[in-house]
């Protein structure tokens, strides 16, 4: 899809800030955006551009795709194996381009809260950064996709793709809950149920979303035997992520 032009008055720089005219300026808070796994700075354009639509200033953490590939540094550490990898020092890139960013936000806020807003892998980095880095600063989180939970232990073929940091976060990090000083809002959608790498039975996984009365629209993920004649096969992508293992 394309993002379209900028507006005239957006000067397109080095850094990833969104740049306004004087005339644009407003009360709101700026605005931090975290990347999710494997993504980079540039793929949050069109999200900057729609912040930007509503007077919000953003900075974008500096990430580009081949530097995921330092966390590949957690190999050689035998806690990957055992999952329980520890974030630091393997993400001690990333925190530091967040902090980079913040800073930068810190002084288009001139004093003032900010916002920061986590896609999928980084909802749960930007919790390990306030853990780490302080968050009197910050008062919204929003995530988008995070998945905040680590799977369940104990059950045979599910694997924790973290490798053991979900629940780092969930024993170290304070708990997303929702404060008048911090406030913590997460959006997530369809999630993909997963599967037993190696099964022998037919399973159908299929998405539906469902609506009553008193909730609003959320996603499910339905997982049925197949009794009739026709064999339906689980998806190679399924079985990937694992057994009873949702990832948004």
């Amino acid at each position: 899809m394309a993002l379209g032009l900028p507006p005239l008055n957006f000067k397109l720089q080095c850094s990833s800030t969104s740049t306004f005219s004087s005339s644009s300026s407003t009360n709101y808070r700026p605005a931090v955006i975290l990347p999710g796994l494997g993504n980079n700075t540039g793929d949050y354009k069109k999200l900057e551009f729609t912040l930007q639509e509503y007077g919000v200033s953003t900075v974008v953490a500096n990430v580009s795709r081949i530097d995921w590939l330092r966390n590949a540094a957690g190999l050689v550490d035998p806690n990957y194996w055992k999952g329980t990898l520890q974030p630091r020092p393997v993400l001690d890139w990333y925190l530091k381009r967040v902090d980079d960013a913040v800073q930068e936000a810190k002084e288009l806020a001139q004093g003032g809260k900010l916002s920061v807003i986590g896609h999928s892998a980084g909802g749960w980095l930007a919790r390990l950064y306030m853990e780490e880095f302080g968050l009197s600063h910050i008062s919204l989180l929003l995530t988008l996709g995070t998945p905040h939970l680590p799977p369940p232990k104990g059950l045979p073929g599910v694997i924790d793709q973290t490798r053991g940091l979900l629940y780092y976060v969930q024993q170290h990090c304070k708990k997303a809950v929702y404060t008048p000083e911090l406030k913590y809002v997460c959006i997530a959608g369809r999630y993909l149920q997963g599967a037993r790498f190696v099964n022998d039975s037919k399973v159908a996984v299929e998405s539906m979303a469902t609506i009553d009365d008193d909730q609003q629209e959320s996603d499910v993920a339905v997982v049925k035997n197949m009794t009739d004649s026709t064999p339906v096969s689980t998806t190679f992508q399924a079985r990937f992520v694992g057994q009873g293992y949702k990832q948004p």
